[in-house]
């Protein structure tokens, strides 16, 4: 079965707010969409978090190098990708291309065998997931609000990352936090992302060692980004004396980048990004090598359906991987889904034992948030 064409799909018209300082705009495209289609038929499908324009330069790069090749073999294919990538984009846009051509591929793989990618990976250690709903932080009042309503939905896990957090005071910082943590109750899973790899940020060391004292006091299950993503000496100091665990790496590409951290501690959390990192491929190696470090791998997962299917596919291949990222309030998550996911009484995602990803698209949604 061989690879015929690869297509690229940008997303846009409803793009959700990154809360970086540079912020996204409706129309902005930062997710792409990527069609494999075989000569046989068969066609999967992958996500690629990286605007359009730059996923079709890339393509045009790679295409050599794929067409023609063998859909079954998505860990060789994507290896032969990178290894003749380190003159022309070692990470970057042609690693996060190559993400989307690995996921895609791995979807054909699992239609072709009839199996979900997650026994393809090795074996499925769990059905279900718990899935924590992801919130850009606002002020107290209306972020309160906001999580309320997702309790009601039944998410029982929340992460609340940027926005104004760290970018005005400690008083506020706190307030929000404790605001978050009475709106939920004290059962409720709380994780806290301070966006450190937003564009110049500046707090350091200190500060993070200070707001992690403070996470601990309201039960904070894990600090995020709470520095920038090449302070690795300070992220290791940082988990050295933090009183809560520390998480971080949605921003590496390539399983070599995160070697260093992970030899190094400088992670409780390591959270490659499946759409970004190099794709299932990578991202299971990367997993592979936190479990040998004692280092616990949950996926990051701001993205779309795509990414999202993957992640779960992952999580059902892990042990250890118990949670995974639901980007609230997406339509790139929620409407171009065919189905729509349905969280269950304990607040836990069925992971699909379908073929493949296990994941059909709404063309209709598609078609609606695109312009290719």
């Amino acid at each position: 079965m061989k690879i015929q064409e690869i297509r690229a799909i940008g997303l846009r018209g409803a793009t959700p707010e990154g809360g970086w300082s540079d912020e996204l705009e409706r129309d902005d495209c930062v997710h792409t969409l990527i069609i494999v289609t075989t000569d046989e038929g068969l066609t999967g499908l992958g996500s690629v978090f990286t605007n359009v324009d730059l996923v079709k330069s890339a393509l045009a790069v790679l295409e050599p190098l794929y067409l023609g090749e063998n859909a079954l073999e998505p860990e060789r294919v994507c290896e032969k990708l990178h290894q003749n990538m380190f003159w022309l984009g070692r990470g970057g846009s042609i690693t996060h291309t190559i993400s989307g051509i690995d996921i895609a591929l791995w979807d054909i793989l699992g239609k072709a065998t009839g199996q979900p990618v997650g026994r393809l990976l090795g074996g499925r250690y769990r059905d279900r997931v718990r899935a924590y709903a992801s919130v850009l932080m606002q002020a107290p009042a209306p972020l309160a609000e906001y999580l309320q309503q997702l309790k009601a939905q039944g998410f029982r896990a929340f992460k609340i990352g940027w926005g104004p957090f760290g970018r005005h005071s400690h008083a506020l910082d706190e307030e929000i936090v404790r605001t978050a943590r009475e709106a939920l109750g004290p059962d409720a899973l709380l994780m806290v992302d301070a966006g450190g790899s937003d564009a110049f940020w500046d707090n350091g060391y200190k500060w993070a060692l200070r707001t992690a004292q403070m996470l601990a006091d309201y039960d904070v299950a894990w600090f995020e980004e709470p520095l920038k993503p090449d302070a690795l000496q300070d992220y290791v100091l940082l988990r050295q004396n933090a009183s809560v665990p520390i998480s971080g790496g949605e921003v590496f590409t390539r399983r070599q980048s995160f070697q260093p951290w992970l030899q190094a501690g400088a992670f409780d959390i390591v959270q490659p990004d499946v759409t970004k990192v190099g794709g299932i491929s990578e991202e299971r190696r990367i997993g592979w090598m936190a479990e040998e470090y004692g280092i616990r791998f949950i996926p990051h997962g701001w993205n779309t359906a795509v990414g999202l299917a993957a992640d779960l596919q992952l999580a059902s291949a892990f042990a250890a991987t118990d949670l995974v990222e639901y980007l609230t309030g997406s339509p790139y998550v929620d409407d171009i889904a065919d189905e729509a996911w349905q969280l269950d009484d304990e607040g836990m995602l069925p992971i699909p034992d379908k073929p493949g990803l296990g994941l059909r698209l709404n063309m209709e949604a598609v078609a609606k948030y695109s312009s290719d």
